[in-house]
């Protein structure tokens, strides 16, 4: 009876079969009921132990799974077909365990004792598979258990098996990096390999391991002459049809030498030298008319930019992306533009020679050029160009999409206040900036244009006169209706001053200004923040124009009844001074005081973009930006970062500095450049300095801390107009997740500071806790001191990052200081 049954039961459908009754399904419930039956099928195929077509209902389930619906159902069949002896069932079952089972699945556990039968299998194709199947889904406990085979087979006389072996233990080393002991005698002689599988395989395997750990790394510096002569002999060999790509002899191992080379050069001069030579030959040797050759050069600028290479060799780099902004492939352009913001720190006068083309990109169609063009144009700025850029980037702003314009505009207004040849020509820029963004423009820029006219006195009436010019011919554009009402108010009555060299007199009465802020204030279009500068110009203007009091007590008295309640209450206050306080009046509506400068997130933006990623490996050596600008620094995650300064991040710098390190960076899918060199505190200036991007404190010194001293070294964050703060750390019960740091700070100035309060803010891993300070007043000529515990919980075993914030007031004047400490040691949380 049952040899009748399994004659008379009809044989399975065939993958090919159920590929083509699925493509065939019109729509998606059709698929399903498909998918459906076979799965039924499947099932009670298992269920009846039939080993006839397990191989061939596997493969079928194998391809239900890639369509996405469920297949969890098979694994123990993949177990079966891996015990068999035959190669068509093996390689079946292997391929469902690689795509059916992960570590959280007990059956996992049952395939270890048949991957180590197979991988001492006589027949290679067998071992070979699992070897694919053990490198795709190790465990660590797996990775332990057969560790051992694959460091036997990595020693193997079988190419094949060989460059098998590599790959497993690259991916065992990735689960488990304790294992890399392991495998470190048996890969020293995998360089010596004629065979360009194994080669490759190998410098992947090396390279991991020197990624991984800095005593490799250390060791694997040994094999740089190694690498340097079968690089050598990649380029001067002569063809091979075998190896031969485009007309380039293996690409792909030159690539993952390359970026090798690159690892083991970085921080390390004697490397370095060692490998100047063949870079320049590959550099000048390689083809560059296909694209194999421009993936080549990309991998060599990067190598040169990340090690301690000549200027020459620097040079010749920024050259190859030169050449790369002229290719008509958007890709390789990208990619240039995208490196080249990377290396501007590095060699700035070698990029600079490319900033005709650079400028060029910006009328390029393609959004994602022009939006590096644009960063990248923002860093080449410096006092001998900015004329020219200014012209360029101007004629970029009156043109590019609406998303371009507000950080466009911000950025502009910051590069002026820092490279401006003149005030004339700072104010003419700023106030092209405000009629040409129009509404796009960010409050921030408002306040700098403001604070811009405030300090620039011998050109009020000149500002004030463009500023009604303009307003005149175009109340709708908020920003520029705020300046210029503010400008109007403090400085009304110079208006009429004919005294402004090169211009004509501004033929304007009274009425005709009174006129133009209440067409603002009546204006539907404007806003509420408009509306109360207005406002209180109007009131401004009572005290320049005495004549026309009454017409502007008037004015301002209609909006004592408005619905919005901040005009509402400034009509009502106004209207007393008119009344009860008039004569306070003129006193009270005098020129406000120069308005004092101070840090805004423009400034950072823009210092995001200026300053990148140093390139330059030496660690010990101080760098330039490459037009006597201070050493530049690594950029702060600070969208990680709790901002206690309420700044905001402009997606115009994420350009060269997104760079958050929450947002996806675009810059990390192109290589791996990272700077070696410690990052340095940002100490931003004083409030009574105009360059608001001036000043650094020098960083303090790792080493001044010795974990597990009972008295460590104290480290200065914070040191200028007399005030130091230093910073005394220590593991809290030599925990590495928690430190106790004990903050000092004197002053050593000759007046003494009262109101002090010390803030601090971390990334959101962390937890900090602030004790009480212990007082509030700081002696001058370091008569005491006050100090403040601080706790840090650091869970993740992070690298500790944190930002300051200091106030206190001297001699009657608020002080505000903002600093930010990355270079905290790292016995703290290693």
């Amino acid at each position: 009876m049952n040899v009748l049954k399994a004659v008379s039961m009809p044989a399975p459908k065939r993958l090919r079969d159920l590929i083509r009754e699925i493509r065939s399904s019109r729509t998606a419930a059709d698929e399903r009921a498909v998918v459906n039956k076979e799965c039924a099928s499947i099932r009670e195929s298992f269920r009846d132990q039939d080993n006839t077509y397990r191989c061939r209902n596997v493969a079928k389930l194998l391809y239900i799974h890639m369509l996405g619906y469920p297949a969890h159902f098979g694994q123990l069949e993949c177990m079966k077909l891996i015990a068999s002896p035959r190669f068509t069932d093996k390689r079946i079952g292997y391929l469902g365990a690689m795509l059916l089972l992960d570590e959280r699945q007990d059956v996992h556990l049952l395939i270890t004792n048949s991957l180590k039968n197979d991988l001492g299998h006589q027949t290679q194709y067998i071992q070979s598979l699992a070897l694919c199947t053990l490198g795709a889904i190790c465990s660590s406990e797996m990775s332990r258990d057969l560790a051992g085979e694959v460091e036997r087979m990595i020693k193997s006389s079988n190419a094949y098996i060989k460059k098998k072996a590599i790959l497993c233990a690259f991916g065992i080393i990735r689960k488990v990096p304790d294992l890399m002991e392991m495998y470190i005698p048996a890969t020293r002689s995998l360089l010596n390999e004629k065979n360009h599988g194994v080669l490759l395989t190998a410098v992947c395997l090396i390279t991991e391991m020197s990624e991984k750990s800095p005593d490799t790394l250390h060791h694997f510096r040994k094999l740089v002459p190694q690498l340097v002569r079968i690089l050598k002999n990649l380029i001067m060999a002569g063809y091979s049809p075998e190896h031969d790509v485009s007309g380039v002899s293996d690409p792909f191992l030159q690539v993952k030498i390359l970026r090798l080379l690159r690892i083991l050069g970085r921080g390390d001069a004697e490397a370095s030298e060692t490998m100047n030579d063949i870079l320049a030959q590959v550099a000048t040797n390689t083809d560059t008319s296909k694209n194999v050759g421009h993936a080549i050069l990309y991998e060599i600028v990067l190598t040169i930019m990340g090690i301690q290479s000549e200027a020459g060799l620097r040079v010749l780099a920024v050259n190859i992306l030169g050449r790369f902004l002229l290719n008509n492939d958007k890709n390789i352009r990208y990619v240039a533009l995208n490196t080249l913001l990377r290396v501007v720190s590095a060699d700035y006068n070698a990029v600079q020679r490319h900033r005709t083309t650079i400028v060029d990109c910006l009328k390029d169609p393609d959004i994602s050029i022009r939006r590096r063009a644009v960063e990248l144009s923002f860093a080449l700025i410096n006092p001998n160009n900015v004329r020219g850029m200014m012209k360029e980037l101007l004629y970029f702003l009156e043109t590019c999409d609406p998303e371009f314009k507000s950080d466009c505009c911000s950025n502009i207004v910051i590069a002026a206040a820092k490279y401006s040849p003149n005030k004339r020509w700072h104010i003419d820029t700023v106030l092209k900036v405000l009629t040409m963004a129009g509404n796009y423009i960010k409050g921030d820029v408002v306040t700098v244009v403001i604070q811009l006219v405030s300090e620039t006195s011998q050109l009020h009436a000149y500002s004030v006169q463009q500023l009604y010019r303009h307003l005149s011919n175009d109340i709708s554009q908020q920003p520029l209706a705020q300046v210029a009402a503010w400008c109007i108010g403090e400085y009304g009555e110079l208006l009429h001053s004919s005294a402004i060299e090169e211009e004509e007199p501004l033929q304007v009465s009274n009425d005709d200004v009174i006129s133009l802020l209440e067409r603002i204030l009546i204006n539907n279009n404007s806003s509420v923040v408009t509306k109360e500068y207005a406002i209180t110009a109007l009131m401004k203007l009572s005290s320049r124009f005495t004549d026309c009091s009454l017409r502007l007590q008037q004015v301002i008295s209609q909006y004592g009844s408005s619905t919005n309640v901040e005009l509402q209450q400034r009509s009502v206050e106004y209207s007393s001074l008119f009344v009860k306080f008039d004569h306070m009046r003129p006193a009270l509506l005098e020129h406000m005081p120069l308005i004092e400068a101070h840090p805004h997130s423009l400034e950072e933006n823009f210092l995001d973009g200026q300053e990148e990623v140093n390139l330059l490996s030496d660690s010990t050596s101080s760098h330039t930006n490459g037009h006597g600008g201070t050493p530049t620094s690594q950029p702060t995650e600070n969208g990680d970062i709790m901002d206690i300064l309420s700044s905001s991040t402009s997606p115009a710098a994420v350009s060269a500095g997104n760079r958050g390190g929450g947002a996806v960076d675009l810059l990390d899918l192109l290589g791996d450049l990272t700077m070696d060199a410690p990052p340095i505190i940002n100490n931003p200036v004083s409030p009574s300095a105009h360059n608001l991007l001036d000043g650094f404190l020098q960083p303090a010194s790792p080493q001044n801390l010795v974990n597990g001293s009972s008295s460590p070294s104290p480290m200065a964050v914070f040191n200028k107009a007399g005030l130091l703060v230093e910073f005394t750390c220590q593991r809290a019960n030599n925990d590495p997740t928690r430190t106790v740091i004990n903050m000092k700070a004197t002053n050593s100035s000759p007046y003494p500071m009262s109101d002090f309060v010390f803030q601090a803010a971390v990334p959101k891993s962390f937890q900090l806790s602030l004790q009480s300070p212990s007082g509030t007043s700081l002696p001058p000529v370091i008569g005491g001191h006050i100090t403040q515990v601080i706790q840090l919980n650091n869970p993740q075993k992070q690298p500790i990052r944190m930002r300051l914030k200091i106030n206190y007031t001297q001699n009657g004047n608020m002080v505000n200081e903002m600093a930010e400490v990355n270079t905290f040691p790292l016995e703290l949380w290693q």
